[in-house]
């Protein structure tokens, strides 16, 4: 193919290839000359120009396809557009004398057509350049059209569409002629026609004024008459052209028409919308010929010209635009209701005709009403709509109110009124439904009266209206969500008192009905008890409809309506009323079929009307309990249920007998009743009615086969029994569009109504699929078949196999017994149960049973596979497959794969040619690749069906197939990818583009060969390469195709290529088919599109915009009317496309594409992104409420850069989001949320605003979020005030993810102050609105989140700045103090449980955060400098305020803090509990809600305890002593839930109880929380339950609690360990290491205690005597599970070995010590090993003296294991952190008392001198590996022995000598640090005052440390480290002086004096020495006088022995005598206290 790619054709490459090559190479030369000719220069074109026409010219004759002819012309156009264009005039001539040619065969159709289409591309690219020529060309093409045939007539309509567009004006004298021709071709038989016809049209009205002014009329009744018998592509075409010539008849202003033509006059609205009005009411006929037919009432209108001019109306609207419509909005209202008004009965008077028109209508007010207008608009058209049933109601008044005069008068205006009644009302609640709470002005404004006007309606004597008043409550009620509660109540009223009005029970009932199904919608859900009072109200409404034989009938279906409404509220409400209904349920039905006998010799007509109704009802309430309440159908339930159940089946039996008897009336009922038991049977397990299905089954096949309904209707019965993928071969209809709703009735025969409401009442409280429209079931002759044919499936496949297989030949001999229209039914019902019977077995893994029963289902299938009816052969196609599954038999398979080869060989017919090739495509499908020689025998015969051009049908069908196979047998079609290439791209090129259908499904083929490929795709080989070209080869065509699906399947097929093999896709040109297709107006193109882009952005999200931006630029006439991508982005036209759109798979899909494009790009593009989400929420937001926040802004003294909210009204902005809806501002906001996150993981700079300032002015590119702080808060703002109750959500979440990113900015303008201070006022303001009395739960609920985020951040210091927010707090306190009683009663009880809970948990936030600060405060604060004075006043005022602020409302949050928790406590109890719990609930929930309220405990709780913990902690739990009296009780206790139970009457608690409840309470939330933590606690509770703990704890009173009570204590560690085990974060590990240490502290308390007052009571007794108290006892057993010091253990080691694993001796393989290399922990690790050994350090003093021998080896063993496996050198001879902590924990268990106690001491001293000799050894290597220990640590180590243990263990000769040999060893280190550190260490070991001790060191230490001196001395120090060595030894040897014993001490002294003495420099040489010898000569005199005047004598005798000594060390004195006199004395003084303090800090653990 590269051969392809240069300017010129490469001819010699071309001649050697084959035929179907030729093709290829052909299209792919002239892709690439199209770029190529655009980037080359003019000159060069011009050079080879005559050679590269010939060339192109030559190829007019080769045979081209579509695709090739339209590149062909196209390359043309471009080539004379660039270079000469004197030869075009040839070349024009050349096209025309082809067109002229005689010759008529079909090979040379394709040169006519070639030369047509590059006629059109030349005019349309050069246009008047032409001149004249164009006359003759369009009548040589005009004339050409008379002969052509579909496919050149096709071409030759697009060809004049683009002369026109070239021309323009200039070609007016050819108008005439285009509009005569366009005229017949519009309606052709061929629709690619019409459709070409159409677009000619459509471009020919932009110039030729007369198709809107004189030929209106005519082009309209043309319109209409192209609709009969249109596709949907024609009916978009054509309503496209009639819409916009309408739309410009009434707006265009011609001025040169005007002038040379005075007798254009004005068309007026009235003239157009009756116009239009003409062709919906009247079809394409003639006035003259549909009057006559009106007046026999036999016409009815061709539904395809209604649905057409349906869609003319919305093109005409949306043409005219949102602006327009709103001025004419009353008179748009007015006709469209006139359309189903009884003044055109045509339209309305046939039911069937009534509701297909009254769809239509709503279809043209939903798409202009909900599409054009903004929100404002939408509310002033609500307030039209609402006009308009006020006046339609008055008349229906008058004339009830006047009926008795003329009855029929009344029925007839009463008729006229229903069905504009019905859309109104339905339109009223759509519009609100899309406004949401955005909609409570209008609501609340009573002048308009909306929901009056929809409640008075609700009496109308129409039963449709009735239920479409009602439907409009659901719509009102599921939008604003306060008012289902009102409505309800009023609906509930008028019922009881109208109940002698049929109207008024029906009506009402249905809106009862409508309003409860509105409660799933509505999450706040309504009180509990409304379910009780209507289910009473239903009782009674039963009961008493025998009363009064006028009402029975609605008193029967009200009540049975009511029952089954109330089921929808789900378990929690019906659990409590079950019995009453179970009971119902009995009486209605005999108890016997005795009974039933009985009954029918009893009844008459009417009583079994009645009697049917009620047994529909009461079976249509039982499915809804099914459906809605699952978890109650128990096998008790289901036992009470059997006996009406079977009984309902004997009637189902016996309703033949009964219709014969009784006649006509009783038809409809017993339909309804059959189809509500077979309804409910199929929800049910077969199971329970398992005695009856034999009896059900013959019934069902009764049903069948002897249908009420001739009509066949198979598009409602077999889409769901037909794969999803098959569907499309049959219809675009069952395809996906926008025009659904409308579309649909065309599926439906004529004789067939579409669904709506009045056909099934009972689905007015269902879910409807979309939640938006309004439910419509089908008919119920309709419904019942439908309910038939898959209960069916179900009974069939329970039934016994004889049983089975008698049906199975009934169905047969059903169908052959039948003739005509009455077979085609019958054989449908049979088909569609049977594939329903194999649909189930398959789904089920059964079996179909003996072979016997495998010939009557095959030769039920196998008819259908031959049914003229497409839809029957595609769902028996699917059927075959499954019924190979289900026989699950080899040969059998492969028998029915042969049948179908053997009839695709032989037959010729299409019918049998699609059934059986699809049949062989489901084969493969359901069971994978049959076998290889299958493969390729199937393979063969599809690729010669897909190559038969005779019929289009037969190769949609076989390359369906094809794709099928393809799909099913992956690797193992390898083989035949190659030859399937070539034949898809054959095709591709070949095909008519006519056959869109054929296009799909080769589309099909491609996209299932490219999965098969996959990433093999990526490959660089000659044969991978050759395929990858292929495949974007045929992508490549098929984006040019018209057809959108095509186009659709082409970009699946790209992006599954851009999936495997990314970097051989041109994203460019991806991205700019997509861009183009954004706004198309196909749904499945626009699926496709979204569905590409959304995988594309995940990887490349960054080119993909960039592309885009650069394709809008680029492009002229820019890409679409409605993507403004170059103002705005990509991103910005997918939030445009995200307003309009209403397709929910298509928004989610946007949804997620911003989200990627987000997160990939928002802090890179910051600014962009923050203004595409301020424009759309700031284009709508209340002017007042941003003025409001500009001038707070204002006060604060904020002149930022950023007031442009203000400036959004300007022109330039408005357009681009004009009026945003409130889904799509929610967006925004959620956006501006993401953004904040983002910018997180960013730069640190975002939260930094010195930082970002810096930053921005060295690059003013840089962009940070900080900077955009007054921005992002102002959005918070808009969203936070809005009237849109979830906008204010995201708004009030933006602003708290706000405070908690930015509270801790500092503004570097005034230190001491942070960023946020200055938006107070917005955050109030922001707030305020969420407390009014009004504010629904969920907002205020998110509010107090912010409040209690905005008080505790701490931004605002000042308390009466605080107080604003406080205030509110406050406020809401006050509201829910009376607790469950006090909320409004418009929500479920959980919702005021959700809101009492909320606000108690912001105060405990709150309180929280004041007690922190309170107790930071209260510890000494260092002041840095650069705080003011000022700020550190107001620091203090805050801190301590703050606890003020919320310790006047303390008492009453205690109060109903520790409810709440009670509360929790109760709910938490196991299930078995259950009846323990109190009946009428909680403080703050009630029994029924339990479950619901549960969820809302589950988010409050922790903090809620935390803060409880804390208030407990600061009363201090303070209990009197016995002998103090109460004086200590003088704090009142706050009573709480816990002793208010008690009468007045019981005994009082004492304040020890209630503290004990208390207590108990708190820790058996704790415990039970914490011992099961389930996968979704998070963190927050986990800390805040720990924190909790902690505080408790604190205190002395629960300490004594837990240490007194040991069981307690093990549990709450065993629940701790589980804790650290199962959660990884160091923080919640540390806070429960705190816990378990004041555990442990609490058992040290109590031992002591126990000890103290033993010796007390035992003062006189003999010590011996005393019981031992502690662990262990007397026998030092520590039990598992029973042991306090064990459960320590077990978590200590759990620590400690996951820190640091080489603890394990089982990890490290021997039960000694492994030489493993020391290791430095992280920071989180050292601090949770520190942790762990203070707490080991304290075990020994919580056991008795035995029990501490058995825990001290473990205690050594861990805390030596730390030291040796952490101790590392680090610089300077720091110890690290562990060791510090290890050597610390030494200490304490070495100073233990333990050690000393009588009882222990032997075993303490021989395990302690065990532990000194393991240090020793880690010195030594064990296996010969030196270890690279911190020689310091150990040294450290052993001195803490010596020090702290008691002689007897350190002075046995060996240990001592090991010691001693240590010390030497370290001091010959070379490194000096370790000898500063030894000579320390020895300096205390030398004081020690336990001469034992003390003397072995010194005797054996001192002579080599004088030798180690005197070395210096005669080596000089050199620096200062050495100085420092030189410095410690003196020091030693000072104070070796101090310590010796009198005799010695001369001794002494001399040695010392000549070595200090020989460092004294005399005057000299101080002047020239170093500072390091001068400071040695300072330190050395500074000795010398402090040892002269203590050891004068000596002092003397030395230096009179030594006279040379003496002379220097006065010349020393002397100096410095001199320097002191100059010198300031601070230097020294300072210089000295530094060392000193060193010291004393590096020996600090000693």
């Amino acid at each position: 193919m590269e051969l392809a790619h240069s300017l010129l054709l490469n001819e010699e490459a071309y001649n050697q290839l084959g035929e179907v090559q030729k093709a290829e190479f052909i299209f792919d030369w002239l892709r690439y000359l199209e770029k190529l000719l655009l980037a080359t220069s003019r000159n060069d074109v011009k050079e080879k120009q005559k050679t590269l026409v010939e060339q192109l010219l030559s190829l007019l004759n080769s045979s081209l396809g579509p695709p090739t002819r339209k590149l062909l012309a196209k390359n043309l156009g471009i080539l004379y557009s660039i270079g000469d264009t004197f030869s075009v005039y040839a070349t024009i001539d050349k096209c025309n004398d082809l067109i002229r040619s005689k010759d008529d065969s079909p090979s040379y159709l394709p040169t006519k057509l070639a030369a047509v289409v590059c006629l059109g591309s030349l005019y349309k690219k050069l246009g008047r350049v032409l001149g004249n020529t164009f006359t003759d060309t369009v009548e040589n093409i005009l004339k050409a059209i008379k002969s052509a045939e579909s496919q050149g007539r096709y071409e030759i309509m697009l060809s004049l569409q683009n002369i026109l567009k070239g021309l323009g004006a200039a070609a007016a004298p050819c108008h005439r002629d285009v509009y005569k021709a366009a005229r017949s071709c519009l309606t052709d038989r061929s629709m690619a026609v019409r459709c070409a016809a159409a677009k000619c049209l459509l471009e020919l009205q932009n110039e030729a004024s007369f198709m809107w002014s004189t030929d209106l009329d005519s082009v309209a009744t043309l319109c209409f008459k192209s609709f009969e018998g249109s596709n949907y592509d024609v009916r978009i075409s054509v309503s496209k052209l009639l819409g916009t010539v309408l739309a410009n008849a009434l707006i265009s202003k011609h001025p040169g028409a005007a002038a040379s033509r005075q007798s254009i006059r004005r068309v007026s609205l009235e003239e157009v919308l009756e116009l239009l009005g003409t062709g919906f009411l009247r079809g394409s006929s003639g006035f003259l010929r549909a009057s006559g037919d009106m007046l026999k009432g036999t016409s009815s209108v061709n539904r395809d010209v209604r649905v057409g001019v349906t869609q003319a109306y919305v093109v005409f609207i949306s043409t005219l635009g949102g602006a327009w419509l709103e001025k004419n909005f009353a008179a748009f209202l007015s006709h469209m209701l006139s359309l189903v008004s009884q003044s055109h009965p045509k339209a309305t008077q046939v039911q069937i005709d009534a509701v297909c028109s009254r769809r239509c209508v709503l279809f043209i007010l939903r798409a202009t009403i909900g599409g054009l207008l903004g929100e404002k608009a939408q509310i002033a058209a609500a307030k039209d709509l609402c006009q308009t049933i006020w006046k339609l109601k008055k008349i229906v008044d008058a004339v009830m109110s006047d009926g008795n005069l003329e009855t029929r008068l009344g029925s007839t205006d009463v008729a006229a009124s229903q069905n504009m009644l019905v859309c109104a009302l339905q339109e009223l609640g759509n519009l609100i439904h899309s406004l949401g709470t955005t909609a409570a002005p209008l609501l609340q404004d009573s002048s308009e009266g909306i929901l009056d006007s929809v409640i008075e309606v609700i009496l109308h004597p129409s039963v449709a209206v009735r239920l479409a008043a009602a439907w409009c409550l659901r719509c009102i009620a599921v939008a604003s969500p306060a008012y289902l509660t009102p409505l309800l109540d009023r609906c509930l009223e008028r019922l009881t008192l109208l109940k002698s009005s049929p109207e008024a029970i029906t009506g009402f009932s249905f809106a009862v009905a409508a309003l409860l199904g509105a409660e799933k919608h509505c999450p706040l859900g309504i009180p509990h008890r409304k379910g009780k009072i209507i289910l009473t109200l239903a009782e009674d409404l039963l009961c008493s409809a025998t009363q009064n034989s006028r009402l029975s009938a609605q008193r029967t279906q009200a009540g049975w309506l009511l029952i089954a409404s109330v089921m929808t509220l789900g378990p929690a409400v019906v659990s409590h009323h079950l019995a009453r209904v179970l009971l119902l349920w009995k009486c209605v039905f005999p108890v016997s079929p005795k009974d039933l006998e009985t009954e029918k010799s009893r009844g008459d007509s009417f009583t079994w009307q009645v009697t049917l109704e009620g047994r529909a009802g009461a079976l249509c309430a039982i499915k809804s309990f099914v459906s809605h309440c699952g978890d109650l159908l128990t096998e008790e339930v289901i036992q009470h249920l059997l006996p009406p159940l079977s009984c309902a089946v004997d009637l189902l039996t016996q309703l033949s007998s009964i219709l014969k008897t009784y006649g006509s009336p009783l038809k409809t009922p017993s339909v309804v009743y059959r189809q509500r038991l077979y309804e409910l049977l199929v929800l049910l397990p077969p199971e329970t009615y398992k005695g009856n299905l034999c009896v059900i089954l013959r019934e069902l096949a009764a049903d069948l086969t002897a249908p009420d309904t001739q009509v066949a209707a198979p598009t409602f019965l077999l889409p769901p029994l037909c794969h999803q993928n098959d569907l499309f071969l049959l219809s675009p209809l069952l395809q996906e569009t926008d025009h659904r709703l409308i579309e649909e009735q065309l599926l439906l025969s004529n004789g067939i109504a579409c669904g709506s409401l009045e056909y099934d009442p009972y689905s007015i409280y269902e879910k409807d699929v979309e939640a938006d429209s309004v439910p419509k079931p089908l008919l119920p002759t309709l419904s019942v078949i439908s309910s038939a044919v898959k209960l069916f499936g179900v009974v069939c496949a329970h039934v016994g196999e004889a049983q089975r297989l008698l049906i199975l030949e009934q169905l047969l001999n059903a169908i052959k017994h039948t003739k005509g229209a009455r077979q085609q039914v019958v054989r449908l019902h049979v088909v569609s149960s049977v594939s329903s019977f194999l649909k189930y077995v398959a789904g089920s893994k059964g079996n179909l049973g003996p072979e016997e029963m495998r010939r009557p289902a095959l030769a039920l299938v196998m008819g259908a596979l031959e049914s003229p009816s497409p839809l029957l052969r595609c769902a028996a196609a699917e059927a075959w497959a499954r019924l190979a599954q289900v026989v699950d038999d080899g040969p059998f398979t492969a028998s029915l794969a042969q049948v179908s080869f053997d009839k695709l060989k032989s037959a010729r017919d299409v019918v049998t040619r699609t059934g059986h090739s699809l049949a062989l495509g489901s084969l493969h499908r359901y069971l994978g690749g049959i076998s290889s020689q299958h493969l390729n025998s199937c393979v063969g015969v599809l690729y010669t069906l897909s190559q038969d051009s005779t019929s289009p049908d037969v190769q949609t069908w076989a390359l369906h197939a094809l794709s099928l196979i393809i799909d099913s047998a992956a690797s193992l079609y390898y083989m035949h990818v190659e030859p399937t290439l070539s034949l898809i791209i054959m095709l591709l090129l070949n095909v008519p583009t006519t056959h869109a259908e054929v296009h799909q499904s080769l589309g099909r083929c491609l996209n299932a060969l490219i999965t098969t490929l996959g990433p093999e795709l990526q490959g660089n080989s000659t044969s991978v390469s050759a395929l990858r070209t292929s495949c974007l080869l045929g992508c490549a065509v098929m984006q040019d195709n018209p057809d959108c699906l095509v186009r659709a399947q082409a970009i699946t097929c790209l992006q599954q290529l851009h999936m495997f093999a990314p970097r051989h896709v041109n994203l460019s040109s991806l991205v700019s088919s997509l861009c183009v297709n954004l706004c198309s107006p196909y749904l499945l193109l626009r699926r496709a599109v979204l569905a590409c882009l959304r995988q594309l952005v995940q990887r490349e999200a960054a080119e993909v915009s960039e592309y885009a931006l650069m394709l809008a630029k680029e492009s002229k006439q820019g890409l679409t009317p409605d993507a403004k991508i170059r103002e705005i982005g990509l991103e910005g036209a997918l939030l445009a496309l995200l307003d309009k759109e209403t397709d929910h798979r298509l928004c989610q899909d946007i949804r997620e594409t911003l989200n990627h494009m987000l997160t990939s790009m928002a802090v890179e593009k910051l600014s962009f992104w923050l203004k595409l989400c301020k424009d759309v929420l700031a284009a709508s937001a209340d002017f007042t409420a941003v003025t409001c926040v500009d001038t707070m802004q204002e006060e604060e003294g904020d002149k930022g850069d950023d007031a442009s909210v203000l400036t959004t009204r300007n022109d330039d902005r408005s357009h681009l989001f004009p009026n945003p809806r409130w889904a799509t501002r929610v967006f925004a906001a959620e956006c501006v949320c993401r953004i904040i996150t983002q910018c997180e993981t960013a730069h640190g700079a975002h939260f930094d605003i010195a930082l970002a300032q810096e930053m921005k002015k060295r690059d003013s590119r840089n962009d940070f979020l900080v900077l955009h702080l007054a921005d992002v808060i102002r959005m918070a703002f808009m969203a936070a005030t809005d009237h849109s109750d979830q906008l204010r959500l995201s708004g009030l979440e933006t602003l708290l993810v706000v405070i908690r990113r930015f509270a801790t900015v500092p503004e570097p303008e005034f230190p001491g102050h942070v960023i946020l201070e200055q938006y107070q006022a917005n955050v109030g303001a922001a707030l305020r609105p969420a407390f009014t009395s009004d504010t629904p739960p969920d907002v205020t609920v998110k509010a107090c989140q912010v409040c209690s985020a905005w008080i505790a951040s701490g931004v605002v210091s000042d308390l009466n700045d605080l107080r604003r927010v406080h205030h509110l707090l406050v406020s809401s306190l006050t509201k829910i103090q009376a607790g469950k009683e006090a909320l409004s009663h418009l929500y479920n009880e959980s919702a005021s449980t959700m809101e009492i809970l909320a606000v108690l948990r912001a105060w405990a936030e709150v309180y929280v955060i004041a007690v922190e600060r309170h107790k930071n405060h209260k510890q000494p604060l260092k002041t840095t400098t650069t705080c003011s004075e000022e700020s550190v006043r107001n620091g203090s005022y805050s801190s301590d305020g703050l606890i003020d602020l919320v310790h006047t409302d303390l008492g009453t949050l205690s109060r109903l803090w520790l409810a709440a928790l009670q509360d929790f406590a109760l709910l938490s109890l196991p299930s078995e509990f259950a009846s323990q719990l109190p009946i009428e609930g909680g403080a703050f929930y009630t029994a029924e809600t339990s479950e619901n309220a549960k969820l809302h405990y589950y988010k409050s709780w922790a903090l809620i305890l935390h803060a409880t913990a804390l208030w407990l902690t600061s009363t201090g739990f303070v209990v009197a002593d016995p002998d103090e009296g109460a004086s200590n009780l003088s704090r009142p206790v706050t009573p709480t839930s816990m002793c208010q139970g008690s009468s007045s009457g019981a005994t009082v608690k004492s304040p020890e109880d209630v503290y004990t409840d208390r207590f108990h309470l708190i820790l058996g939330i704790s415990v039970e929380f914490l011992c099961s933590l389930r996968s979704d606690a998070t963190m927050e509770s986990i800390t805040a339950c720990l924190h909790a703990l902690q505080a408790l704890l604190d205190v002395p009173w629960p300490r004594s609690k837990i240490g007194s009570d040991q069981d307690l204590g093990i549990e709450l560690l065993n629940v701790l360990h589980r804790v650290i085990l199962t959660r990884e974060s160091p923080s919640i590990q540390l806070a429960s290491l705190e816990v378990v240490r004041q555990i442990i502290c609490a058992a040290q308390e109590h031992v002591k205690e126990k000890r103290r007052s033993a010796e007390v009571d035992d003062g006189a007794a003999e010590k011996e005597t005393l019981p031992e108290f502690g662990e262990g006892k007397d026998t030092g057993g520590l039990v598992p599970g029973k042991s306090l010091v064990f459960a320590t253990l077990e978590l200590c080691v759990c620590i400690l070995v996951r820190q640091l694993p080489e603890l394990n001796p089982k990890l490290t393989a021997s039960p000694g010590v492994k030489a493993s290399k020391p290791q430095i922990l992280s920071e989180d690790g050292s601090h949770l090993v520190s942790a762990a050994l203070v707490i080991l350090s304290e075990l020994p003093a919580v056991c008795s003296p035995e029990g501490s021998i058995s825990v001290l080896p473990t205690i050594l063993y861990l805390t030596i294991g730390v030291l040796r496996e952490t101790a590392v050198k680090l610089p300077g001879g720091q110890l690290s952190s562990t060791v510090t902590a290890s050597l610390q924990a030494l200490r304490g268990i070495l100073s233990s008392p333990m050690a000393r106690a009588e009882k222990s001491q032997t075993a303490w001293t021989d395990l302690l001198r065990s532990a000194l000799t393991t240090i020793l050894d880690c010195w030594d290597p064990v296996d010969g590996t030196h270890q690279e220990l911190d020689e310091v640590s150990l040294l450290t180590a052993i001195t803490v022995f010596i020090l702290s243990t008691s002689p007897e263990v350190t002075i046995i000769p060996c240990l001592q000598k090991r010691c001693i040999e240590k010390f030497k060893v370290t001091l010959e280190i070379k490194d000096p640090m370790v000898q500063i550190k030894t000579y320390q260490l020895l300096l205390s070991i030398f004081q020690y005052p336990n001469p034992a001790i003390s003397y072995p060191y010194i005797y054996c230490l001192v002579s080599f440390i004088m030798e180690k001196l005197q070395d210096i001395d005669k080596k000089k120090p050199k620096d200062t480290t050495e100085l420092q060595i030189f410095q410690e030894g003196i020091k030693v040897l000072g104070a070796l002086v101090t310590i010796a014993e009198e005799q010695h001490r001369s001794q002494l002294v001399a040695s010392l004096l000549p070595i200090l003495i020989s460092f004294l420099l005399d005057e000299n040489a101080l002047g020239s020495a170093t500072a390091i010898m001068r400071n040695l000569h300072d330190f050395v005199l500074q000795t010398l006088m402090q040892i002269g005047p203590q050891y004068s004598s000596v002092f003397k005798s030395v230096m009179a022995s030594s006279p040379a000594l003496k002379t220097r060390l006065e010349a020393a004195i002397k100096v410095n005598q001199e320097s002191v006199r100059v010198r300031t004395p601070t230097s020294k003084h300072t210089k000295h206290l530094g060392k000193d303090s060193s010291i004393q800090l590096k020996t600090n653990f000693l």
